[in-house]
């Protein structure tokens, strides 16, 4: 009986140190809340974020904490960003957004509609030449535009044609991108929803712009040490997000990736109560919504050779509800995707693992071009997806049932690697 009674206790203790929904979901709330401003670079909410990571390594138990500083150039909306439909007043966030790239624009603008069902290039141009649109903005939507991007890039260039920017419609919730915001183009794009801006004459608009030069960020690493240091396991998942738009509005990104971030805290904290067989880091990049920069700055600088990496999971946005759990993984990560489809086979985790073609869309990219067995995590096309890069993807929108399942599946995956 008392051989039953320790072994039930050792099980006890390690479900207890196994995941743990409930800082989860602390972490989540936390980073996603208004005092981090979306996690971006304007003011400060990345770092900040980053400060807030470093301690809650510690107080999971890592063995060591540094910051790795670099350097971004990014362009910035946290000053005036306000716009009038035909005198209406929209709402940023939700009614129009600015792309990445645009510099600030101010004024009052005839709209010019592109006729996409009759469309011809050259009676555009030759509208847009007429004294009645003269500065305007030409308005239509971004994938019609998109497919027909030689002619509209000419709209987007100073002294090819006389339009002040273009206005292009996106289905709601309208969406932010930072990705590219390291430049400025010549003339502004808006992003604005169609029933926002259908048949709409003028528009007034009041948008400020402020491009940072050597704004300084830092990827935060922890790390648990295991019984052997020859090898190691890597996790990460990028800390920062979309930031401000505009003075009042901010992209909270509970899932995107606030969800990885708390997936890996937690992780940190199971392995430092759990000593895992080799060295583990735990790589919370930011500049990853400023084009995996962060990552970029690492696989150039990192603290451990690359080929030492046994294995490499990126998680982002892993906090959703989808059976089917997306991936992509590096040619030299195959061997270990094979195990983890025979380990979810096994334990059913989720209904399958759906592999898409390796891209440069998260962190795990720097890392596949250089070799690195690795896969990235995503559980795409849930409830919590439709708000990706959107306002609404905060913690009241926040899932969490992907959560489990994914970390018993890389856990299990140590286990047996």
């Amino acid at each position: 009986m008392k051989r039953i009674l320790v072994l039930l206790l050792a099980f006890a203790s390690l479900q207890l140190g196994a995941q743990d929904l409930a800082h989860y979901k602390r972490v989540i709330k936390e980073i996603s809340s208004a005092k981090y401003q979306g996690r971006g670079y304007a003011r400060g909410g990345a770092n900040k974020a980053g400060h807030y990571l470093q301690k809650e390594y510690l107080k999971a138990g890592a063995d060591e904490v540094i910051l790795q500083p670099f350097t971004i150039d990014i362009n910035t909306f946290s000053g005036n960003m306000k716009m009038w439909a035909d005198g209406k007043k929209l709402a940023p966030g939700v009614d129009f957004a600015i792309r990445e790239y645009s510099p600030g624009v101010k004024g009052e603008f005839p709209v010019y509609h592109v006729d996409t069902l009759n469309y011809d290039a050259e009676k555009m141009f030759a509208d847009l030449a007429s004294p009645e649109y003269a500065d305007c903005l030409v308005c239509c939507d971004f994938w019609f535009a998109y497919r027909h991007k030689e002619d509209f890039s000419r709209l987007q260039k100073a002294g090819e044609l006389p339009n002040a920017g273009l206005i292009q419609t996106w289905t709601s919730p309208i969406k932010f991108y930072k990705a590219y915001g390291d430049h400025i183009v010549d003339k502004p794009i808006i992003w604005v929803t169609p029933e926002a801006i259908e048949g709409v004459r003028s528009v007034r608009v009041d948008i400020d712009n402020k491009f940072l030069d050597d704004c300084e960020i830092f990827n935060v690493i922890a790390k648990v040490e295991g019984a052997s240091h020859d090898s190691c396991y890597v996790f990460t998942a990028h800390y920062d997000h979309l930031g401000n738009l505009g003075r009042k509005v901010y992209y909270a990104g509970a899932n995107d990736n606030a969800s990885g971030t708390a997936a890996l805290v937690t992780l940190a904290a199971y392995y430092a109560k759990n000593k895992p067989p080799y060295d583990l880091y735990f790589l919370s990049f930011s500049g990853e919504d400023a084009n995996l920069r962060g990552s970029d700055y690492y696989v150039e600088h990192s603290v451990v050779p690359l080929e030492q990496i046994k294995y490499l999971f990126n998680l982002d946005m892993i906090g959703d509800n989808n059976p089917v759990q997306y991936c992509e993984v590096s040619d030299e990560g195959m061997r270990g995707f094979s195990l983890l489809e025979q380990i979810n086979g096994e334990r059913h985790y989720f209904k399958s693992l759906n592999r898409g073609e390796l891209a440069a869309n998260s962190d795990h990219y720097p890392f596949a071009t250089r070799h690195v067995p690795c896969i990235f995590l995503e559980n795409e096309d849930g409830d919590a997806f439709q708000y990706y890069h959107t306002t609404l993807d905060n913690w009241k929108h926040a899932v969490f049932d992907s959560y489990e399942p994914v970390f018993k599946l890389v856990t299990g995956f140590i286990e047996r690697y």
